[in-house]
């Protein structure tokens, strides 16, 4: 059984999400929103419940990767019913609104659309909610870790220097923020020739290694450059949903039982089995 893990004391948990997890990145590019959704994927793979809110408002990619547009039924009580995708409960802005208008958004309005979009779903008793953060560290950012009960974050960077510069700014926000940064997910780790299986390092080497070693985190896993990620992505079919026992979807597995062994070293919420009790540690 799940259990719920301590938030943020001046946050109230989600009374029908046990726990929700960030993927974010500092930097666009590096393959963020492709592995939420296999994370995702992977997590439920375990045998548990899981969501996906898709919080990059101006550019929603979940509905492209888990393959749906449509628009999920408003209930008599005006929340949302969240579409149910491969076996994930998943929003995004992406399913509400014109895909050829471009959102034009100032900050405070993009923050509020979030805030609707965790609270006007009806999430139906989840375990985990996976969060698709929008690259870089501005509204979006700051409205989660002060509006939305976070337990940590998993950051996604590629070996590129560049990349990895973004990703410590990425945890160094998270740091600033007190939300515990669980591990990096490193993408696009090298290039596998698909004729004499040589693997290319394209986008550089050990460079995640020495940004483990500086913030003391976890690597959760690499992934591999290959065009399966990108075509099963592009026709809305995740791998860890098209071919659930593939070696891509091995990691994508072993990535998330690292990430469940982490969560499970954070602190209990005790305070939700108590209601009207609370638990000073």
């Amino acid at each position: 059984m799940i259990k719920r893990r301590k938030v943020n004391p001046s946050l109230k948990g989600h009374p029908q999400i046990k726990n929700i997890i960030a993927v974010a990145s500092g930097k666009g590019g590096v393959g963020k929103s492709t592995v939420s959704s296999n994370l995702a994927l992977a997590l439920l793979k375990q045998g548990t419940r899981v969501g996906i809110l898709d919080a990059d408002i101006y550019g929603p990619s979940q509905p492209q990767l888990l393959g749906s547009y449509d628009t999920p039924e408003l209930m008599p009580d005006k929340k949302l019913k969240p579409l149910l995708l491969h076996g994930l409960q998943m929003i995004s802005i992406g399913n509400l609104i014109d895909l050829d208008k471009a959102m034009i958004w100032r900050g405070p309005m993009v923050s509020q659309a979030l805030q609707q979009l965790m609270q006007d779903t009806l999430w139906d008793d989840l375990d985990y909610l996976i969060i698709d953060l929008p690259p870089g560290t501005g509204d979006i950012q700051l409205t989660l870790s002060q509006k939305i009960p976070v337990i940590g974050s998993v950051i996604v960077t590629t070996p590129q220097d560049l990349a990895l510069l973004d990703a410590k700014r990425a945890i160094a926000m998270f740091e600033k923020v007190n939300i515990p940064v669980l591990g990096i997910i490193e993408n696009m780790a090298g290039y596998k020739c698909s004729s004499c299986g040589h693997i290319d390092p394209i986008f550089g080497e050990h460079g995640t290694e020495s940004l483990l070693k500086q913030k003391n985190i976890p690597l959760l896993g690499s992934l591999p450059l290959t065009s399966q990620i990108r075509a099963d992505s592009d026709a809305g079919t995740p791998t860890m949903a098209k071919e659930p026992n593939s070696e891509i979807s091995k990691l994508f597995l072993n990535i998330s039982s690292k990430l469940t062994e982490q969560v499970a070293k954070l602190p209990q919420d005790f305070n939700a089995r108590l209601p009207g009790v609370k638990i000073e540690s």
